[in-house]
Formats: structure tokens, C-alpha cells, sequence
């Protein structure tokens, strides 16, 4: 595949709008940079024609949006369902639900949680889109999931830094010296 072709390019485009997602520790700025993300690898996985993927990450669009108003265990559900079936409308078989389990992973963690344990799930979801990816032959995918993680990493150490700093502190107030 040409590592320059329309399809590859909105793939660096996703690459991106992820990183620069993952970076956020601001739950609501991850939550927007992830729908533009969406829409650039939609996009991507229709012209690589793989179906499954374009449609996990169509929902997935959507859900991150709906997820800036709404965080209920329903809508994970339904963000589930929606994937499933649509999975099961494309044909999905084989390697084909590896996308779809990541996005739904996925809604699951956009709708039911916050802060660390939002970006562990959303991590878990990231190896399964990595599969995806290099069974795809997506090159900004690939390199995109990887680099997602690391900072998906990176940003989680940083949060647990900062809520141990900042109970260290809660814990230090007060106290005779």
C-alpha cells in the first residue's frame, strides 16, 4: 500500500488528533479531540475497506460526542448494541470483531467512567485497535495506537503522581511539626 494514498494520509490525520487526545488530562478536551479522531479514521478504515472498523469508529464518533452531555451506563450499552449490530449486519467474522470488542470497550469507558480508570479501559481498548491496525495495514494506525498508548500511559502515571501529591498534602495539613 502507498504510504501516501488518501486513504494512509487521513490515517496520519487520526494519528494526530489521537495523540494530542490522549495527552489530556482534562477529561472533556480527551473526550473532543477523540470524535475528530473518529471522523479521520472512519474515513481511513472505508478506504482501506475494512467495514467493521469504519463502523465501530462511527459509533464510536458518536458516542464521544454523547458522552460530553451524558454519562450513563445505558448509553455504554447502547453504544454496545450498536456496535454489535452493526458487526453482525457487515458480515463480521474473525479478525473483523477485534475492532468491534475495542469500540466497545470503548463505550464503556466514555459513558461509566472518569480519570484513571476511564484511561485504563480506554488502554485495554487501544491494544485491541493496535491488532486491528497492523492486520489492517494501516500505518498512521499503527502508529497511532502505539503512540496512545504510550501516552495513555504517560498520562496516567501523571495523574497518579498528582493525586498522590495531593493527598501527601491533605495528609500533611494541619500536622505539628
Amino acid at each position: 500500500m502507498n504510504p501516501l494514498s488518501p486513504a494512509q494520509l487521513l490515517g496520519y490525520l487520526a494519528l494526530v488528533l489521537g495523540v494530542s487526545a490522549f495527552l489530556q488530562r482534562d477529561d472533556r478536551r480527551l473526550r473532543l479531540l477523540l470524535v475528530a479522531e473518529c471522523a479521520a479514521y472512519g474515513l481511513h478504515f472505508a478506504l482501506l475497506g475494512n467495514p467493521s472498523a469504519a463502523a465501530s469508529v462511527s459509533v464510536s464518533a458518536a458516542r464521544n460526542l454523547a458522552s460530553l452531555r451524558f454519562r450513563t451506563a445505558w448509553l455504554a450499552a447502547a453504544s454496545v448494541a450498536a456496535n454489535v449490530a452493526l458487526a453482525v449486519a457487515l458480515g463480521t467474522h474473525g479478525r473483523g470483531w477485534i475492532p468491534v470488542v475495542g469500540s466497545c470497550l470503548g463505550g464503556i469507558a466514555i459513558f461509566t467512567l472518569e480519570g484513571i480508570p476511564l484511561r485504563l479501559l480506554l488502554l485495554t481498548s487501544t491494544a485491541l485497535w493496535l491488532t486491528n491496525n497492523v492486520l489492517s495495514g494501516s500505518v498512521g494506525g499503527t502508529i497511532l495506537e502505539s503512540l496512545i498508548a504510550a501516552a495513555s500511559v504517560s498520562t496516567v502515571v501523571r495523574m497518579a503522581q498528582a493525586a498522590r501529591a495531593a493527598r501527601g498534602a491533605a495528609v500533611g495539613v494541619g500536622a505539628p511539626t
